[in-house]
């Protein structure tokens, strides 16, 4: 399915057609041999059945992505996270991370810090979500103020059943008490708690090697996309 690319065509990539089974086991393979030695010596493996198939995936997924909504920015280079992994702080000093991942969000926004767009692929599982992960300082308070002036807004979001039949419900880590400041007895105090604010959905990892997996993450995308845009207008 991957094919090496020509350096004077970087840019010019062929339709995704789904992740080539080496993928997942070029994956188990860093797990099991997570040192800079190994990866140096494969990386040629990397660049071929992760990294090529990841950006197909991705330049498909900007173009169908400007359709659900015109300012979504999907920048197939800077979505995909890098595979190496920061262990500045980390107890853990393996140099690679074992998944492939990309993130997005609207445009004048930061996918680091505003509600994103974000699905990840491991050998293990497929996940795909959204949303506030940790949401900080005036953010958060943001988001709780415009809770308090009107939920219902949000409530209507996740309430559609496009989201229903996507995630469920809204998830995430929650306080286990009304923030300070608020009444304790408040109408919307299911939403004032939250922490985090996402949708999350996984699927087995078969998904990834079939040529419709673009279509079955634009379509989790798009019913999240309210959320998302709510989301990044009132944090």
């Amino acid at each position: 399915m991957a094919r090496k690319i020509n350096p004077f065509e970087q840019d010019v990539l062929p339709p995704f057609d789904g992740f080539p089974k080496e993928t997942m086991r070029f994956l188990r393979d860093l797990k099991k041999n997570n040192d800079r030695d190994w990866f140096n010596e494969n990386k040629p493996r990397y660049e071929q059945h992760v990294k090529e198939p990841m950006q197909q995936l991705l330049s498909t997924l900007a173009a169908r992505m400007k359709g659900v909504h015109p300012e979504i920015v999907l920048e197939p280079k800077k979505a995909m996270y890098r595979i190496y992994r920061d262990v500045r702080f980390s107890k853990d000093k393996s140099p690679y991370k074992t998944w492939i991942a990309a993130a997005f969000t609207f445009q004048g926004y930061d996918r680091k810090h505003d509600a994103a767009y974000y699905f990840h692929i491991t050998p293990g599982e497929v996940g795909i979500g959204g949303g506030l992960y940790a949401p900080m300082g005036d953010r958060l308070k943001n988001l709780r103020a415009a809770i308090d002036r009107d939920a219902s807004a949000l409530r209507t979001i996740t309430a559609e059943k496009s989201f229903v039949r996507m995630f469920g419900e809204m998830v995430g880590e929650e306080l286990q008490r009304v923030p300070r400041g608020y009444d304790r007895d408040h109408p919307d105090e299911d939403l004032l708690r939250k922490k985090q604010f996402l949708c999350w959905k996984e699927l087995p990892t078969s998904a990834v090697h079939q040529a419709d997996f673009a279509d079955v993450l634009v379509e989790h995308f798009t019913a999240m996309t309210p959320f998302i845009r709510y989301l990044v207008q009132n944090s």
